[in-house]
């Protein structure tokens, strides 16, 4: 993590953004802060950074607003949201309007941190860096149309290498149904169509399909190929 990485921490939670300034610099961010979404706004257009944190209940803006408006600004930069609500309805609201993850209050610091940085490495795929994923045993080219587990040479139809190519574009990042739904299929499918779908993929490439340590699933909400971190 280079120390110039700059995070944007959108909060008006004075205790959360007191624990970030403390954890977040030890480990390669220079911190910034906005209490407000207009503070945001005004931030975002004069020192853009390389990673934002967005809290949604936020004094003066939705948070979920100021998340579509950014995104409708043509914006890609990372966005984690960082809420109390754990509602599932709110979670897909959020990462359906563009956020790369979402974090619910209170948070264990060293895995947030790795959600983060998994967030800026997503990022990086998308601007085109080398799409050769791994984890474990686990090893996926996108280029080559290879998947191989440990020695082991796995074989997908082409329904299944198109959600798990997806998935790979998206790693670490939770995928709701929908957006695969939409990705593959145009939504000329339902989800149940989807999960039988997962349910062959994991038994190509997991070793235990009934406990996943590749693909999980996020309940009510989709799934999430899990990275090394």
């Amino acid at each position: 993590m280079n120390a110039s990485t700059k995070v944007l921490v959108i909060e008006d939670d004075g205790l959360i953004r007191r624990l970030l300034r403390a954890t977040l610099p030890p480990r390669g961010f220079a911190v910034t802060e906005a209490t407000s979404g207009a503070a945001a706004v005004e931030l975002l257009k004069s020192d853009p950074p390389d990673l934002i944190i967005l809290d949604l209940g936020l004094p003066d803006l939705n948070g979920l607003s100021l998340l579509r408006h950014i995104r409708a600004g043509g914006s890609d930069v990372p966005i984690v949201v960082l809420s109390y609500t754990a509602s599932v309805t709110t979670k897909v609201e959020a990462l359906e309007s563009g956020a790369s993850d979402y974090v619910t209050k209170p948070f264990n610091v060293d895995e947030f941190v790795a959600r983060l940085h998994v967030a800026l490495r997503h990022r990086l795929q998308r601007q085109g860096a080398a799409p050769v994923f791994r984890n474990g045993e686990l090893m996926i080219d996108l280029v080559r149309r290879r998947i191989m587990r440990g020695p082991v040479d796995i074989k997908l139809s082409p329904t299944e290498f198109a959600i798990l190519r997806f998935l790979v574009m998206h790693a670490g990042k939770v995928l709701t149904h929908d957006q695969i739904l939409r990705e593959i299929w145009n939504h000329r499918r339902n989800v149940e169509y989807l999960r039988v779908y997962m349910r062959q993929l994991r038994k190509r490439i997991e070793i235990d399909p009934h406990n996943p340590q590749y693909i999980v699933t996020v309940p009510g909400v989709g799934y999430q190929l899990l990275t090394a971190d």
